[in-house]
């Protein structure tokens, strides 16, 4: 039982892909570029600043299944010049107060829409949230005369 997770909070996804999707256990982010949630690329910000929008963009999308950047496993970052990499550490490493996720780090050719930056995400999914999602795909009925749900 899948569910798409979309939130005005963080940028649209514009393709064929989701903000989010959960299977009730795991909650996997589409890779986060550095956009507002109005749609503004911040791609001439420094490395720092797209690195503290990608995550705020996590943060908006966990936040609309209330969940937190704590409930956050491991992340995937995609960096366009590895040389950035002690500017997007400094950045990230003030993201999360204790515990970090495990994180891979990998320099590519590229990133999309020019940006430097993008990273993605699975989280831990909260035993109600499981309900919550087995709840909303079954129907129950109360029958009086068995005094049970069905």
């Amino acid at each position: 039982m899948k569910e798409i997770i979309d939130t005005d909070d963080a940028p649209a996804a514009v393709g064929a892909y989701s903000q989010a999707a959960t299977n009730g256990d795991i909650l996997i982010t589409a890779g986060q570029l550095p956009m507002t949630a109005d749609g503004e690329l911040l791609d001439e910000a420094s490395v720092a600043e797209q690195t503290t929008r990608c995550l705020e963009n996590i943060a908006a999308v966990l936040e609309s299944e209330d969940l937190t950047v704590a409930d956050i496993l491991k992340t995937t970052v995609f960096l366009d010049d590895i040389g950035d990499f002690d500017a997007f550490n400094e950045a990230y490493s003030s993201f999360f107060d204790s515990d970090p996720p495990a994180r891979s780090a990998v320099g590519v050719e590229a990133v999309p829409k020019g940006a430097a930056i993008e990273i993605e995400a699975i989280v831990a999914v909260e035993w109600w949230l499981q309900y919550r999602l087995f709840m909303s795909n079954n129907v129950y009925e109360y029958n009086a005369e068995s005094s049970r749900f069905n």
